[in-house]
């Protein structure tokens, strides 16, 4: 047992030292690569490096080495798949929330000028209304003023026809008076109007 135990350590520093010893051309594609891709290649090379693979039985681990390598390298894949899928979900949560921010600020800012434009409005039908009063009481005054002086006009007149009258009565009554007195008979002006 103890000589398998030791069988499997030593493929497994192979696995390893295979992984690190890369050819030339590996790290001239890392440095074409964006840096956090880089630091991602980095940072995985370095857990494969840290971390050891489970201690298996010689014989299976004789059997599964191309496969563990092939489901490593599709784990690897996997991985960097998330990794790019969380970039560009932060991306895009990111751009979304500067979004919004533009969009509070423009909402605000367009409240703002409807509030102060509105308050400007209500400050000119303000000054229109008071203005509209003051008219309308000038006017209210004006007629009322012509009313008094339509109903003073009226009162002259009808005190002008009252004094007529009067004098008319008092003229017939004193004719009457003359004609009483001298015993006279009134003459008609019209002669062809009378009977």
């Amino acid at each position: 047992m103890g000589e398998e135990e030791t069988k499997k350590t030593e493929p497994k520093p192979e696995s390893s030292n295979s992984v690190s010893d890369q050819p030339p051309t590996e790290p001239k594609e890392l440095e074409k690569q964006d840096p956090v891709a880089q630091d991602q290649d980095q940072d995985q090379q370095q857990q494969n490096k840290v971390t050891p693979p489970p201690v298996q039985k010689v014989d299976s681990a004789a059997k599964e080495e191309p496969k563990d390598l092939a489901d490593r390298d599709s784990v690897l894949a996997q991985v960097e798949t998330e990794k790019k899928l969380a970039l560009i979900k932060a991306w895009e949560e990111s751009e979304k929330t500067k979004a919004e921010n533009r969009a509070h600020k423009k909402l605000t800012a367009v409240g703002l000028w409807e509030g102060s434009k509105k308050a400007f409005t209500e400050a000119q039908l303000k000054r229109i209304e008071e203005k509209l009063e003051r008219e309308k009481a000038e006017y209210v005054e004006k007629m009322n003023n012509k009313m008094a002086v339509i109903h003073q006009s009226a009162e002259e007149k009808r005190a002008m026809v009252e004094a007529k009258r009067k004098e008319q009565f008092l003229k017939v009554e004193e004719t009457a008076e003359k004609f009483r007195s001298s015993g006279y008979s009134p003459r008609r002006f019209l002669s062809c109007f009378s009977a």
